[in-house]
């Protein structure tokens, strides 16, 4: 686990996008903790080019985080474009 995701920040996640904070099974708490591991890697990588290990993992939860939310859209239309706003994906 890295030094950026603690417990109490996990916890605090799937609180607001997942319903409670022992829900880590939501969809839209899932998508939430990719999203922000995706904006620390990201930030991370901006000072660090040449990390590629963290440029494939990178990669990998954008690729996890894009099925997620084509399941979500397939199965419930409105918590998809709720979670998008929310999260501000899909300027």
């Amino acid at each position: 686990m890295a030094v950026y995701l603690t417990k109490e920040k996990k916890e605090e996640i799937f609180l607001e996008y997942g319903g409670s904070a022992k829900n880590s099974g939501s969809t839209e708490g899932q998508v939430a903790l990719f999203t922000y591991r995706i904006q620390k890697l990201s930030e991370h990588l901006k000072g660090n080019h040449k990390d590629h290990s963290c440029r494939r993992t990178l990669l990998s939860l954008v690729g996890k985080r894009k099925q997620m939310l084509q399941y979500l859209a397939k199965t419930d239309i409105q918590k998809y474009r709720d979670l998008i706003d929310k999260l501000g994906l899909r300027k």
